[in-house]
Protein backbone atom coordinates (compact mmCIF):
# COMPACT_ATOMS: atom_id res chain seq x y z
CA UNK A 1 0.00 0.00 0.00
CA UNK A 2 3.00 2.81 -0.11
CA UNK A 3 2.07 3.37 -3.26
CA UNK A 4 -1.38 4.39 -1.97
CA UNK A 5 -1.66 8.47 -2.22
CA UNK A 6 -3.87 9.75 0.98
CA UNK A 7 -7.37 8.19 1.38
CA UNK A 8 -9.95 10.89 1.58
CA UNK A 9 -12.74 8.76 3.60
CA UNK A 10 -12.47 5.55 5.78
CA UNK A 11 -13.20 2.61 3.40
CA UNK A 12 -16.45 2.02 5.83
CA UNK A 13 -17.80 6.08 4.74
CA UNK A 14 -16.61 5.49 1.28
CA UNK A 15 -18.76 2.87 0.54
CA UNK A 16 -21.64 3.87 2.51
CA UNK A 17 -21.76 6.99 0.41
CA UNK A 18 -21.26 5.22 -2.52
CA UNK A 19 -24.13 2.71 -2.23
CA UNK A 20 -26.57 5.42 -0.52
CA UNK A 21 -26.14 7.29 -3.84
CA UNK A 22 -26.16 4.32 -6.42
CA UNK A 23 -29.45 2.68 -4.31
CA UNK A 24 -31.39 6.33 -5.32
CA UNK A 25 -29.47 7.05 -8.38
CA UNK A 26 -27.54 4.28 -9.95
CA UNK A 27 -28.43 2.01 -13.24
CA UNK A 28 -30.49 -1.02 -12.00
CA UNK A 29 -32.38 -2.63 -15.03
CA UNK A 30 -29.39 -2.55 -17.78
CA UNK A 31 -29.86 -6.14 -20.34
CA UNK A 32 -27.09 -7.44 -18.38
CA UNK A 33 -28.06 -7.75 -15.02
CA UNK A 34 -31.09 -9.54 -15.59
CA UNK A 35 -29.39 -12.37 -15.29
CA UNK A 36 -26.44 -11.93 -14.27
CA UNK A 37 -24.19 -15.00 -15.23
CA UNK A 38 -20.80 -14.99 -16.03
CA UNK A 39 -21.70 -15.50 -19.65
CA UNK A 40 -23.92 -12.13 -20.15
CA UNK A 41 -21.25 -10.16 -17.41
CA UNK A 42 -18.39 -10.83 -19.89
CA UNK A 43 -20.17 -10.07 -23.13
CA UNK A 44 -21.39 -6.86 -21.44
CA UNK A 45 -18.05 -6.05 -20.03
CA UNK A 46 -16.16 -6.85 -23.50
CA UNK A 47 -18.79 -4.68 -25.01
CA UNK A 48 -18.55 -1.47 -22.52
CA UNK A 49 -15.11 -1.45 -23.17
CA UNK A 50 -14.09 1.92 -25.01
CA UNK A 51 -18.31 2.01 -25.96
CA UNK A 52 -21.09 3.76 -23.69
CA UNK A 53 -23.98 1.74 -22.53
CA UNK A 54 -26.47 3.13 -25.07
CA UNK A 55 -24.80 1.98 -28.11
CA UNK A 56 -23.93 -1.17 -26.15
CA UNK A 57 -27.28 -2.42 -25.46
CA UNK A 58 -28.91 -3.12 -28.98
CA UNK A 59 -25.93 -4.64 -29.84
CA UNK A 60 -25.86 -7.09 -26.15
CA UNK A 61 -29.52 -7.89 -26.90
CA UNK A 62 -29.06 -9.27 -30.09
CA UNK A 63 -25.88 -11.02 -29.73
CA UNK A 64 -27.75 -12.83 -26.81
CA UNK A 65 -30.61 -13.82 -29.31
CA UNK A 66 -28.16 -15.42 -31.59
CA UNK A 67 -25.87 -16.56 -29.23
CA UNK A 68 -27.55 -17.28 -25.67
CA UNK A 69 -24.53 -19.16 -24.24
CA UNK A 70 -20.82 -19.78 -24.72
CA UNK A 71 -20.83 -22.52 -26.11
CA UNK A 72 -23.39 -21.60 -29.40
CA UNK A 73 -20.47 -18.68 -29.54
CA UNK A 74 -17.42 -21.69 -29.76
CA UNK A 75 -19.35 -23.36 -32.35
CA UNK A 76 -20.16 -19.93 -34.43
CA UNK A 77 -18.15 -19.11 -36.85
CA UNK A 78 -16.03 -16.06 -37.03
CA UNK A 79 -17.27 -14.62 -39.70
CA UNK A 80 -20.96 -14.46 -38.33
CA UNK A 81 -19.38 -13.01 -34.77
CA UNK A 82 -17.85 -10.36 -36.19
CA UNK A 83 -21.08 -9.57 -38.33
CA UNK A 84 -22.58 -9.30 -35.35
CA UNK A 85 -20.16 -6.47 -33.59
CA UNK A 86 -20.21 -4.52 -36.84
CA UNK A 87 -20.40 -1.15 -35.89
CA UNK A 88 -19.48 -1.05 -32.28
CA UNK A 89 -15.64 -1.01 -33.42
CA UNK A 90 -12.34 -2.02 -31.77
CA UNK A 91 -12.96 -5.66 -33.97
CA UNK A 92 -9.93 -7.03 -31.66
CA UNK A 93 -12.73 -7.19 -29.13
CA UNK A 94 -14.71 -9.40 -30.97
CA UNK A 95 -12.45 -11.77 -32.55
CA UNK A 96 -10.94 -12.18 -28.71
CA UNK A 97 -14.52 -12.86 -27.71
CA UNK A 98 -14.96 -15.44 -30.21
CA UNK A 99 -11.28 -16.90 -28.98
CA UNK A 100 -11.88 -16.84 -25.34
CA UNK A 101 -15.49 -18.34 -25.95
CA UNK A 102 -13.77 -21.45 -27.67
CA UNK A 103 -10.95 -21.77 -24.55
CA UNK A 104 -13.94 -21.44 -22.04
CA UNK A 105 -15.67 -24.36 -24.00
CA UNK A 106 -12.40 -26.64 -24.43
CA UNK A 107 -10.53 -26.15 -21.45
CA UNK A 108 -13.21 -25.08 -18.78
CA UNK A 109 -15.77 -27.70 -19.90
CA UNK A 110 -17.81 -24.59 -20.63
CA UNK A 111 -17.84 -23.03 -17.29
CA UNK A 112 -16.05 -19.91 -16.87
CA UNK A 113 -13.67 -19.95 -13.89
CA UNK A 114 -14.88 -17.53 -11.78
CA UNK A 115 -13.02 -19.44 -8.66
CA UNK A 116 -9.65 -17.57 -9.94
CA UNK A 117 -8.72 -13.98 -10.76
CA UNK A 118 -5.82 -15.32 -12.60
CA UNK A 119 -7.38 -17.89 -14.64
CA UNK A 120 -10.53 -15.13 -15.83
CA UNK A 121 -7.24 -12.53 -16.27
CA UNK A 122 -5.73 -15.36 -18.69
CA UNK A 123 -8.74 -15.76 -21.10
CA UNK A 124 -8.35 -13.76 -24.46
CA UNK A 125 -9.21 -9.92 -24.13
CA UNK A 126 -10.15 -10.30 -20.44
CA UNK A 127 -7.43 -8.71 -18.38
CA UNK A 128 -6.65 -8.15 -14.67
CA UNK A 129 -10.05 -5.18 -13.97
CA UNK A 130 -12.30 -6.82 -16.75
CA UNK A 131 -11.82 -10.44 -14.98
CA UNK A 132 -12.47 -8.23 -11.59
CA UNK A 133 -16.15 -7.03 -12.84
CA UNK A 134 -17.25 -10.38 -14.39
CA UNK A 135 -16.50 -12.15 -10.87
CA UNK A 136 -17.64 -9.55 -8.46
CA UNK A 137 -21.04 -8.81 -10.71
CA UNK A 138 -21.69 -12.51 -11.66
CA UNK A 139 -20.86 -14.23 -8.21
CA UNK A 140 -20.71 -11.44 -5.54
CA UNK A 141 -16.95 -12.27 -4.32
CA UNK A 142 -14.67 -9.77 -3.80
CA UNK A 143 -13.09 -8.72 -6.47
CA UNK A 144 -11.30 -5.14 -7.33
CA UNK A 145 -12.43 -3.62 -10.79
CA UNK A 146 -10.19 -0.49 -12.00
CA UNK A 147 -12.23 0.45 -15.58
CA UNK A 148 -11.48 3.47 -17.57
CA UNK A 149 -14.50 4.96 -15.39
CA UNK A 150 -13.12 3.95 -11.77
CA UNK A 151 -10.10 5.36 -13.30
CA UNK A 152 -11.22 9.21 -13.51
CA UNK A 153 -13.48 9.08 -10.37
CA UNK A 154 -10.34 8.48 -8.22
CA UNK A 155 -7.94 10.64 -9.92
CA UNK A 156 -10.23 13.37 -9.28
CA UNK A 157 -11.09 12.53 -6.05
CA UNK A 158 -7.39 12.33 -4.92
CA UNK A 159 -5.39 14.65 -7.40
CA UNK A 160 -3.30 11.20 -8.96
CA UNK A 161 -0.92 13.59 -11.29
CA UNK A 162 0.22 11.73 -14.46
CA UNK A 163 -1.44 9.85 -16.89
CA UNK A 164 -3.18 6.66 -15.50
CA UNK A 165 -1.83 4.60 -18.62
CA UNK A 166 1.70 4.61 -16.89
CA UNK A 167 2.49 1.77 -14.48
CA UNK A 168 3.37 4.06 -11.63
CA UNK A 169 0.51 6.24 -12.20
CA UNK A 170 -1.60 3.03 -12.49
CA UNK A 171 -0.19 1.38 -9.16
CA UNK A 172 -1.38 3.88 -7.43
CA UNK A 173 -5.23 3.65 -8.67
CA UNK A 174 -4.92 0.01 -7.71
CA UNK A 175 -3.81 0.80 -4.50
CA UNK A 176 -7.31 3.30 -4.23
CA UNK A 177 -9.23 0.96 -5.39
CA UNK A 178 -8.28 -1.94 -3.73
CA UNK A 179 -8.55 0.02 -0.12
CA UNK A 180 -12.20 1.06 -1.07
CA UNK A 181 -13.73 -2.05 -2.14
CA UNK A 182 -15.78 -3.78 0.59
CA UNK A 183 -16.40 -7.28 1.61
CA UNK A 184 -20.34 -7.19 0.98
CA UNK A 185 -22.12 -6.13 -1.38
CA UNK A 186 -19.80 -6.33 -4.40
CA UNK A 187 -22.20 -6.43 -7.21
CA UNK A 188 -23.92 -3.37 -6.28
CA UNK A 189 -20.57 -1.46 -5.24
CA UNK A 190 -18.53 -2.52 -8.36
CA UNK A 191 -21.52 -1.56 -10.66
CA UNK A 192 -21.65 1.93 -8.32
CA UNK A 193 -18.38 2.69 -9.41
CA UNK A 194 -18.87 2.53 -13.07
CA UNK A 195 -22.02 4.33 -12.66
CA UNK A 196 -20.52 7.42 -10.83
CA UNK A 197 -17.71 7.65 -13.73
CA UNK A 198 -20.35 7.28 -16.78
CA UNK A 199 -22.93 9.36 -15.02
CA UNK A 200 -22.00 12.13 -12.80
CA UNK A 201 -17.86 11.77 -13.29
CA UNK A 202 -17.45 12.12 -16.36
CA UNK A 203 -14.82 13.03 -19.15
CA UNK A 204 -16.15 16.51 -20.00
CA UNK A 205 -18.67 17.84 -18.17
CA UNK A 206 -18.25 16.17 -14.56
CA UNK A 207 -21.87 17.10 -12.52
CA UNK A 208 -20.22 17.63 -9.59
CA UNK A 209 -23.16 18.86 -7.64
CA UNK A 210 -24.65 15.47 -7.63
CA UNK A 211 -21.85 13.83 -6.44
CA UNK A 212 -21.63 11.71 -3.11
CA UNK A 213 -18.25 13.04 -2.68
CA UNK A 214 -18.72 16.18 -3.68
CA UNK A 215 -16.97 18.05 -0.43
CA UNK A 216 -14.06 15.57 -0.15
CA UNK A 217 -12.77 16.12 -3.61
CA UNK A 218 -9.74 17.55 -3.67
CA UNK A 219 -10.27 17.96 -7.86
CA UNK A 220 -13.51 19.96 -7.24
CA UNK A 221 -11.81 22.02 -4.27
CA UNK A 222 -9.56 23.46 -6.71
CA UNK A 223 -11.36 23.89 -9.39
CA UNK A 224 -10.03 21.39 -11.48
CA UNK A 225 -11.93 18.52 -12.50
CA UNK A 226 -10.90 18.73 -15.64
CA UNK A 227 -7.56 18.74 -15.41
CA UNK A 228 -7.93 15.21 -14.20
CA UNK A 229 -6.87 12.90 -15.52
CA UNK A 230 -4.19 14.04 -17.11
CA UNK A 231 -4.57 12.88 -21.12
CA UNK A 232 -2.24 10.58 -22.86
CA UNK A 233 0.95 12.45 -24.20
CA UNK A 234 -0.20 13.08 -27.49
CA UNK A 235 1.52 12.50 -30.82
CA UNK A 236 0.94 13.64 -34.54
CA UNK A 237 -1.59 11.18 -35.82
CA UNK A 238 0.34 10.19 -39.05
CA UNK A 239 -1.85 9.68 -42.78
CA UNK A 240 -1.65 6.79 -44.60
CA UNK A 241 -3.47 6.43 -48.08
CA UNK A 242 -4.96 3.78 -49.72
CA UNK A 243 -7.47 3.03 -53.02
CA UNK A 244 -10.18 0.59 -52.33
CA UNK A 245 -10.97 -1.08 -55.41
CA UNK A 246 -14.69 -1.23 -56.05
CA UNK A 247 -15.20 -3.90 -58.60
CA UNK A 248 -18.67 -4.74 -59.85
CA UNK A 249 -20.01 -8.13 -61.91
CA UNK A 250 -22.66 -7.64 -64.28
CA UNK A 251 -25.34 -8.66 -61.66
CA UNK A 252 -24.25 -5.64 -59.43
CA UNK A 253 -22.14 -8.12 -57.11
CA UNK A 254 -19.22 -6.40 -55.30
CA UNK A 255 -15.45 -7.93 -54.93
CA UNK A 256 -14.30 -8.40 -51.24
CA UNK A 257 -11.60 -10.31 -49.82
CA UNK A 258 -10.77 -11.41 -46.17
CA UNK A 259 -7.96 -9.49 -44.12
CA UNK A 260 -5.53 -11.55 -42.14
CA UNK A 261 -6.44 -12.93 -38.94
CA UNK A 262 -4.15 -10.07 -37.43
CA UNK A 263 -3.71 -6.35 -37.63
CA UNK A 264 -6.06 -3.55 -39.37
CA UNK A 265 -9.58 -5.00 -39.52
CA UNK A 266 -8.56 -8.28 -38.69
CA UNK A 267 -10.78 -11.23 -40.13
CA UNK A 268 -13.16 -8.75 -41.47
CA UNK A 269 -13.97 -8.67 -45.12
CA UNK A 270 -13.12 -5.86 -47.13
CA UNK A 271 -12.62 -4.04 -50.48
CA UNK A 272 -9.49 -4.77 -52.02
CA UNK A 273 -6.47 -2.52 -51.40
CA UNK A 274 -3.79 -0.73 -52.63
CA UNK A 275 -0.90 1.93 -52.48
CA UNK A 276 -2.13 3.68 -55.38
CA UNK A 277 -4.11 3.48 -58.68
CA UNK A 278 -1.11 2.16 -61.00
CA UNK A 279 -0.88 -1.40 -58.35
CA UNK A 280 -4.58 -1.58 -58.69
CA UNK A 281 -4.12 -1.49 -62.33
CA UNK A 282 -1.30 -3.59 -62.27
CA UNK A 283 -4.02 -5.95 -60.32
CA UNK A 284 -6.83 -5.75 -62.09
CA UNK A 285 -4.67 -6.44 -66.06
CA UNK A 286 -3.65 -10.12 -63.98
CA UNK A 287 -6.72 -11.06 -61.99
CA UNK A 288 -9.83 -9.36 -64.28
CA UNK A 289 -8.89 -8.62 -67.87
CA UNK A 290 -10.66 -6.36 -69.67
CA UNK A 291 -12.19 -4.76 -66.64
CA UNK A 292 -12.94 -0.78 -66.80
CA UNK A 293 -12.03 1.58 -64.28
CA UNK A 294 -14.98 4.79 -63.42
CA UNK A 295 -14.13 8.08 -62.16
CA UNK A 296 -12.61 8.10 -58.65
CA UNK A 297 -14.92 9.10 -55.73
CA UNK A 298 -13.83 11.57 -53.30
CA UNK A 299 -11.54 10.69 -50.65
CA UNK A 300 -12.65 10.55 -46.90
CA UNK A 301 -10.71 10.05 -44.10
CA UNK A 302 -11.40 7.04 -41.57
CA UNK A 303 -9.51 8.14 -38.28
CA UNK A 304 -7.89 5.21 -35.47
CA UNK A 305 -6.16 5.66 -32.91
CA UNK A 306 -2.85 5.52 -34.10
CA UNK A 307 -3.49 6.88 -37.44
CA UNK A 308 -5.46 8.32 -39.80
CA UNK A 309 -6.18 6.64 -43.45
CA UNK A 310 -7.32 8.48 -46.35
CA UNK A 311 -9.59 6.10 -48.81
CA UNK A 312 -9.90 6.94 -52.58
CA UNK A 313 -12.55 4.53 -53.50
CA UNK A 314 -12.29 3.53 -57.05
CA UNK A 315 -15.25 1.97 -58.89
CA UNK A 316 -14.54 -0.43 -61.72
CA UNK A 317 -16.70 -2.82 -63.74
CA UNK A 318 -15.39 -6.10 -64.49
CA UNK A 319 -14.93 -8.19 -67.42
CA UNK A 320 -13.78 -11.30 -66.97
CA UNK A 321 -12.63 -12.92 -63.40
CA UNK A 322 -12.00 -16.78 -62.96
CA UNK A 323 -13.62 -18.48 -59.65
CA UNK A 324 -12.92 -16.32 -56.43
CA UNK A 325 -10.41 -18.00 -54.09
CA UNK A 326 -12.22 -18.81 -50.29
CA UNK A 327 -10.36 -15.64 -48.55
CA UNK A 328 -12.56 -13.41 -51.81
CA UNK A 329 -16.53 -13.76 -52.32
CA UNK A 330 -18.90 -12.04 -54.00
CA UNK A 331 -20.96 -9.10 -51.87
CA UNK A 332 -24.62 -8.61 -53.45
CA UNK A 333 -25.86 -4.99 -51.56
CA UNK A 334 -29.11 -5.42 -52.43
CA UNK A 335 -28.87 -9.20 -50.46
CA UNK A 336 -26.39 -8.36 -47.42
CA UNK A 337 -24.61 -11.32 -46.45
CA UNK A 338 -24.06 -12.10 -42.65
CA UNK A 339 -19.87 -11.44 -42.46
CA UNK A 340 -18.45 -8.99 -40.42
CA UNK A 341 -17.58 -5.49 -42.91
CA UNK A 342 -14.83 -3.02 -41.88
CA UNK A 343 -16.69 0.21 -40.92
CA UNK A 344 -15.82 2.42 -43.50
CA UNK A 345 -16.13 -0.69 -46.16
CA UNK A 346 -19.98 -0.47 -44.96
CA UNK A 347 -20.50 2.52 -45.61
CA UNK A 348 -19.43 2.54 -48.66
CA UNK A 349 -21.27 -0.62 -49.91
CA UNK A 350 -24.53 1.10 -48.81
CA UNK A 351 -23.95 3.70 -51.14
CA UNK A 352 -24.17 1.62 -53.81
CA UNK A 353 -27.43 1.49 -55.65
CA UNK A 354 -28.76 -1.82 -56.48
CA UNK A 355 -27.17 -3.75 -59.25
CA UNK A 356 -25.17 -0.33 -60.73
CA UNK A 357 -22.15 1.81 -59.84
CA UNK A 358 -22.74 5.76 -59.51
CA UNK A 359 -20.00 7.40 -60.41
CA UNK A 360 -20.93 10.35 -57.64
CA UNK A 361 -21.50 7.85 -54.79
CA UNK A 362 -19.59 8.40 -51.55
CA UNK A 363 -19.46 6.78 -48.08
Amino acid sequence: MTDMPPAILPPERFQQRLLAWFDEHGRHDLPWQHERSPYRVWVSEIMLQQTQVATVIPYFERFMTRFPDVASLAAADQDEVLHLWTGLGYYARGRNLHKAARVVADQHDGAFPVHSLDEMAALPGIGRSTAGAIIAQSTGRRAVILDGNVKRVLTRLHTVEGWPGRPAVERRLWALAEHYTPDERLVDFTQAMMDLGATLCRRGTPDCARCPFEEVCVAHARGEEKLFPEGKPRKALPTRTTVMLLLQDREGRVLLEQRPSSGLWGGLWSLPQFDDVEALQGWLDVQAPGSQLQPAWTPFTHVFSHFRLEITPQPARIGRLDAVDEARCWYDPSDPASIGLAAPVKALLASLAPFALTTTAGP
